[in-house]
Parts: structure tokens; sequence; C-alpha cells
């Protein structure tokens, strides 16, 4: 389901290259212009998607937001969704972990997110006053996903986390999900807790953007829309490799998000 209209690949192309070039000052230092490009037009050509439909100059727009964030398409970082004659901007759990990572004013250790199964050992707690959690995996578990949660850790040795149960995470797949019946939902749905977690405690952290473009890219790139849901007119394709995903809870900003340690315990 590729995209083969060349003349429509070639204005893509050729719209692209000119916006790039015009948006230079917006662009991370040490950008590959011709490498993005190259990736940019595989992931049209060669990709699970048909972007034919969309117009041209929507496709440009989304994949400059990749260009101004330093994400790749072709790598799974983001991706350009079409949705019916217009294209939607999406960051993937793997790019978002590489902004915080590369953007974070306290500079970040690690970034992650885990589900927690049905079996599995997960508790909060509050000792000397001092909040953090035990996690005990259940080896190899397959068990139904009971929740999710993500954790920070900062080179300074300090750490913020947040949880969410199964319900927390379909109230917001259900009330702000941009695609809640999409293939990544079905198929991929732990990546999917995963990103929706993480998405969540990524407004926790304090990220200092270069420029306004990026800032605004990142906003856009949620997989969640919290100001007006999408009408139901068109379906989103689903382009999804099936270890990616995404999301973006909005209302719930800073509810449930906590500064403590984590502790993951060896079986």
């Amino acid at each position: 389901m590729a995209t083969k209209d060349t003349t429509y690949l070639v204005a893509v192309h050729k719209g692209l290259d000119e916006s790039l070039e015009k948006q230079v000052a917006a662009l991370p230092e040490k950008f590959n212009k011709q490498r993005f490009l190259q990736n940019c037009m595989t992931v049209l050509q060669d990709g699970q998607a048909d972007f034919s439909k969309c117009e041209a100059p929507t496709v440009v727009r989304t994949l400059l937001k990749g260009a101004f964030l330093g994400l790749d398409f072709f790598n799974g970082e983001c991706y350009a969704i079409p949705y019916g004659n217009q294209c939607q901007f999406q960051t993937d759990y793997k790019g978002e972990i590489k902004l915080c990572k590369r953007y974070s004013s306290n500079p970040i250790q690690d970034i992650y997110a885990k589900v927690v199964r049905e079996g599995d050992e997960f508790e909060e707690v509050i000792e000397n006053g001092k909040q953090y959690v035990n996690f005990r995996p259940k080896t190899f578990s397959n068990g139904e996903i009971i929740g999710a949660f993500a954790v920070v850790l900062y080179k300074d040795g300090s750490m913020m986390y947040d949880t969410m149960s199964k319900e927390d995470i379909e109230h917001t797949r259900q009330t702000f999900s941009k695609a809640a019946n999409s293939k990544a939902w079905k198929e991929s749905y732990g990546e999917m807790c995963k990103k929706t977690v993480l998405r969540r405690l990524c407004k926790l952290i304090d990220l200092n953007f270069d420029t306004a473009e990026q800032c605004q890219a990142f906003e856009d790139g949620s997989a969640f829309d919290v100001k007006e849901k999408p009408k139901e007119k068109y379906q989103a394709q689903d382009i999804y490799q099936s270890h990616d995903q995404s999301s973006h809870n909005a209302d719930e900003s800073s509810d449930g998000v906590i500064d403590g340690t984590f502790k993951e315990v060896d079986e």
C-alpha cells in the first residue's frame, strides 16, 4: 500500500527540500538534511501507508516536524499517518525517550516504562518520609496487563515515576486517543500502555527545547488530542511496526507523578 505516484512523490520531495532550506535556523545542530530527505522518501515509497490521497503540503508539514525534533521516520522514532486528505505527525515511544534524554534540563541517566501483569509484585511504599516503588515481575509472564508505570532516573541521583492502572489507560484511550481502535492498540497493547504512562510522565520533565518549532512539534506528536477529538469521518491508516506506538494524557498533568526511589528486584 506504499505511495507509487511519481509526480506526487516529486512534489513532496521538492516541497520538503525547500522547507528545510527556509527553516534551517529551527533545525537541530548537526542535522543531516540529505539523509533525512532520503529516509523520508523511503518511508513514503516503501512504507505501509499510501499517502497519495493526502494533500502534499500536509505531508511536507508533517515531515518537517520530525526534522525540527531530529527524529527519524525511517527508524520508527516518529510517524507520518494519513488521515483522510490530511497527514498527522506522531512521536513514538523510543523517539520520546530520545528527546527527553537530549533536552531535559536535569540530565537523565535512564528513562523507561514497564507494564505490570497479573502475578507481578508491584508496590508503592513510603519509608522515612521517602516514597519509592518495588517491582518484581513474574518471569516470562503473559498474564493480563493490569497497569503500567514509567520511571525517569536523573544523573544527580533523583528520580520521578508515574503509575496508571489499566482503567486509567483505557479512559485515556477512549476519551483522548486520535485512533482508539487502531491496529496499534489491538496488536501492540503493551507498548501502547507503556507509551501512555511515559507521555504523562514526560509532561513533568522540564524539557528545554532550542526553538518554538521543536516545542510545538513535540506537542503535536502526541497520540492523544485533549483539545478536540478527531471526527470519525476518516480512519487513520495503521502504519506502525509491531514493537512501537504512542501517547499523551493531558488533563491529568501532574496528578500521580511522584518523586521517589525505584527498585526492580531480581528473581
